[in-house]
């Protein structure tokens, strides 16, 4: 079953998808949240997760948190979540690049590849993929094309980064 709410930052609205007790789902546009929606059956609302998740988004927007202590479940290939892994390292307020990442994992090769893991990170926010910018400190995409998104992100946690 899956429980799903909403929470209105100043990027927009966020959506969130609950499981068996865990974060799994983070959206930041509403199509993406549609596309997801349009393939699972049994969506309903609030729980006390998503009541927890939305407490420590707003926390993070009014800058009182700089990282997320919630229970998270994320699947995707072996990659993908040794990716979202190191992500979750980068402090806040830091920027790494995509060599920066590679390197941690141990695979300095995989610059592209840690590019499409960022882009299918299942909770963008939670798991810091913004955080993450062109070796030449410029921003490139995020949730789509929404570099504006990651940008006001960056700025929030006070990281620098070229336009």
């Amino acid at each position: 079953m899956f429980y799903v709410d909403h929470f209105q930052s100043p990027i927009g609205t966020i959506y969130l998808v609950a499981e068996n007790g865990t974060l799994s789902n983070v959206f930041l546009t509403e199509d993406s949240f549609q596309d997801w929606e349009t393939k699972v059956e049994n969506t309903q609302a609030e729980t006390p997760l998503t009541v927890e998740v939305k407490k420590q988004l707003d926390a993070y927007f009014n800058q009182k948190r700089k990282s997320f202590d919630l229970p998270i479940t994320y699947k995707g290939t072996a990659f993908q979540m040794n990716v979202w892994k190191a992500l979750r390292t980068i402090p806040f307020g830091e920027t790494w690049s995509y060599l920066d990442v590679a390197k941690a994992i141990g695979n300095e090769k995989a610059v592209r590849a840690i590019g499409q893991a960022n882009r299918r990170n299942p909770l963008p926010i939670i798991v810091p993929c913004h955080r993450v910018i062109g070796k030449n400190q410029r921003l490139v995409g995020y949730a789509g094309n929404h570099v504006d998104k990651k940008a006001y992100l960056l700025e929030l946690e006070g990281a620098a980064y070229k336009l």
